[in-house]
């Protein structure tokens, strides 16, 4: 019985530093849930993709091809936050990603399907080869991006993703937290370099990727290395 109860606690445990990132900001209010952000599958749960091949890997969509309400306008050199329900409760990085809306889709009827994806951000941990690993998004109720100003204007998706890594030591054991922000980019200069840079999702990642498949603990780490594409820069 003992036994039984360490186990339940420990789930418990794991269920509540699972999160979501149902809101979001620019410049002005907060916004109202999953308003201008996509509703995820794990509105309710709280739950992580575990599986980079599913088709959850695109946005984590609850009900794929139905976008959000409202799509947010924001201009090209400014930040983006995400509000974190209710904060990143697991060690690993941190990614933003975005996909531009092509002609004839808006922002709220793209499905992200195909390599449109280029990584904005990207953070790695502190603490290398001393055993204390510590990661900038650890504990945050918020996470930002500045959007490139080079970005040509017009409507994106702004994917954000954290990828725990606190049971990742096996194959399939890293956990993605996933949302998408609908954006009306403004003000953007368009000369932003993806080349050789667009990703898919799912397709960009394999289980065995070494910034998926990595020990926290031991032997421990020297190096750390974050899977997907190099950041698109301007």
């Amino acid at each position: 019985m003992k036994f039984s109860s360490a186990l339940a606690f420990l789930a418990a445990a794991g269920a509540q530093a699972h999160y979501t990132f149902p809101k979001g900001y620019s410049t002005g209010a907060v916004s109202g849930e999953y308003e201008h952000i996509r509703m995820t599958e794990n509105h309710y749960s709280r739950g992580p993709v575990a599986d980079v091949t599913s088709e959850s890997m695109t946005c984590y969509e609850l009900n794929p091809g139905t976008g959000a309400d409202k799509t947010l306008s924001v201009a090209a050199g400014s930040n983006y936050t995400f509000v974190v329900g209710d904060n990143i409760g697991h060690p690993g990085p941190l990614h933003f990603y975005m996909a531009k809306v092509p002609e004839g889709k808006t922002a709220a009827t793209f499905d992200g399907k195909g390599a449109v994806w280029f990584k904005i951000y990207q953070d790695g941990p502190l603490g290398l080869g001393t055993g204390e690993l510590t990661w900038p998004s650890a504990g945050a109720t918020e996470v930002s991006v500045k959007l490139p100003s080079c970005l040509e204007s017009g409507e994106y998706l702004l994917r954000v993703e954290h990828i725990a890594l606190h049971s990742a030591g096996t194959v399939g054991g890293a956990q993605l937290y996933i949302a998408c922000a609908q954006l009306n980019v403004t003000g953007g200069t368009g000369t932003i370099n993806t080349s050789g840079k667009l990703v898919s999702f799912p397709g960009a990642y394999n289980a065995t990727d070494p910034g998926l498949l990595f020990n926290l603990y031991y032997p421990v780490p020297t190096s750390y290395t974050n899977p997907g594409p190099a950041v698109a820069t301007c």
